[in-house]
């Protein structure tokens, strides 16, 4: 796929253009002001939540900058300053399906079993500048709106939108999503271009080098990114694909933190290294800045490698949070002592559950260790078809702080182009997607209990999966429509309820 689908770059790392081949000059020009006039009307009806960062435009994309460097006003490999920028739309539809029960005895993390539209709206414009010697400043703006399935409670790694996120609503909402400063210094080797693009000024890095992050951002720009280095919205859109679902990372609802990042890069060699801030509370948007007191830690270790002449990368990645979250044994232990403190007696913040004969996560906060280890692979089989798969094991002692109720997860999945039938630019996938709880999670959510996203009042427990399919179109030069189908078995972790089928459209573009 390297040809068209998916091209490696100097440094190693594997992308999917955006774009197809450009047009005259003033077909440029007359398209980027077709993209802004969109963009502006967007802004009003718009969404966005966790993802990976988005993937550098090809050359003949019609981008301001390109346009900038025909006239011969911006030198696009070697930048001072760059501005980019995307919408997207993606609407999902789920039937109804069938339930032993919902919302058992005043719970209310289940999910709906009566037929649901949901849908997030993003428009996004990423800025870069150059500061000084090696430095890069980058602020991204984001408009946001959106509606959840079910107000986004009964599925854990299997929630079917991955920009979804917790507290967001229809009216739209502006907030700066990233504003951090990237200092690289060089060590040596060979000198590697880097494309212009989002987050990314164009410019060349030694290929050894240290890089040195701090700022606001969100953890998936620099670890463990979307296999092939895909942007997530152009590729699967369940929130298990972007990421590891057992990887509970220290985030605000919007899946974004504060710290900062240390990466070596030594040839086909990198390790990193990011100590980022939790939520004040778990899911919500107040974020701790005490990092020395609660914080999440985290270590990856990449190599790329060629497999029979075919490109590919492995990843092994730890984590370690220090939050003030509860732990499920702590939380039943409690209400078997006294069953006056539950649900609906909790003195602090809890998530409203009315289930007075529960136990409940409320009551047990204190500083708490949350770990796991993961490992990720990707590899090309052909020109055509790259294959990927990751997992993750985490202890699952403790509630969700920031990510998925998933306590381990394993994910496989295929990519591919449309080159066979005459669609060079477009890409399709096909994955699934599998996660588990514990033994004691499973035991808090069977005595009613809820955590951020999941509890029914009472569960059968059993591995929730996903199957994941979908066909991108490439409609223009700056903009794709997207066809998808998932279909969950055990939502929220539980056999007594579902399969579900969700079927989704998203319209992406990019200027």
């Amino acid at each position: 796929m390297e040809d068209i689908a998916y091209i490696r770059n100097k440094c190693g790392r594997l992308r999917v253009p955006t774009a197809l081949n450009g047009a005259s000059h003033r077909a440029r020009i007359l398209s980027r002001g077709i993209l802004l006039s969109i963009s502006i009307l967007l802004a009003s009806v718009s969404a966005l939540a966790q993802n990976g960062p988005p993937v550098p435009p090809s050359d003949d994309q019609p981008t301001l900058m390109k346009v900038l460097t025909d006239d011969g006003v911006h030198n696009v490999e070697d930048e001072n300053w760059n501005a980019y920028g995307q919408f997207t739309y993606i609407s999902s539809w789920k039937p109804s399906f069938s339930a032993a029960y919902t919302n058992l005895n005043g719970s209310i993390n289940s999910l709906l079993p009566n037929a649901e539209r949901s849908f997030t709206a993003t428009v996004t414009l990423y800025l870069g500048v150059k500061l000084w010697k090696g430095a890069e400043g980058y602020l991204v703006p984001e408009v946001i709106s959106e509606l959840p399935l079910s107000q986004l409670r009964g599925l854990g790694g299997a929630i079917q939108n991955f920009e979804l996120q917790k507290g967001g609503g229809e009216t739209p909402q502006i907030y700066h999503s990233r504003l951090f400063v990237k200092q690289t210094i060089g060590l040596g080797g060979q000198r590697v271009a880097q494309v212009s693009g989002p987050m990314q000024l164009g410019t060349s890095y030694d290929s050894r080098r240290l890089v040195l992050v701090a700022g606001n951002f969100s953890i998936l720009d620099f670890f463990d990114k979307n296999a092939f280095d895909i942007d997530p919205r152009q590729g699967f859109l369940g929130l298990g694909f972007m990421t590891y679902a057992a990887w509970d990372f220290a985030s605000d609802a919007r899946g974004y933190s504060y710290g900062g990042i240390a990466e070596l890069d030594w040839d086909n060699w990198a390790v990193r290294v990011a100590r980022i801030t939790p939520p004040k509370e778990p899911n919500q948007l107040a974020v701790d800045f005490r990092l020395f007191k609660y914080y999440g830690d985290q270590i990856e270790l990449e190599h790329n490698h060629r497999l029979h002449g075919r490109d590919g990368t492995v990843r092994l990645l730890a984590y370690r949070n220090h939050e003030d979250m509860g732990r499920f044994a702590d939380a039943i232990t409690v209400f078997e002592v006294d069953p006056a403190k539950n649900a609906t007696t909790c003195p602090g913040f809890n998530y409203g559950s009315n289930n007075a004969d529960a136990p409940d996560l409320c009551w047990v906060r204190k500083p708490n260790v949350k770990h796991g280890v993961g490992m990720f692979a990707q590899q090309y089989l052909t020109h055509d078809i790259g294959v990927f798969a990751r997992g993750m094991y985490s202890d699952g002692q403790t509630e969700v702080d920031a990510y998925t109720s998933t306590d381990r997860s394993a994910t496989v999945g295929l990519l591919g182009k449309g080159s066979a039938w005459s669609r060079p630019l477009d890409v399709f996938g096909a994955g699934v997607n599998l996660g588990w709880i514990s033994k004691i999670h499973a035991e808090y959510l069977g005595m009613g209990g809820v955590d951020g996203f999941v509890g029914d009042g009472a569960i059968n427990a059993a591995m929730e999966s996903t199957v994941d399919a979908f066909y991108s179109v490439s409609l223009r030069k700056w903009l794709w429509l997207t066809g998808d189908y998932q279909h969950i078995v055990n939502p929220g972790f539980n056999a007594d309820r579902g399969p579900v089928d969700v079927f989704t459209l998203r319209v992406h573009g990019e200027f």
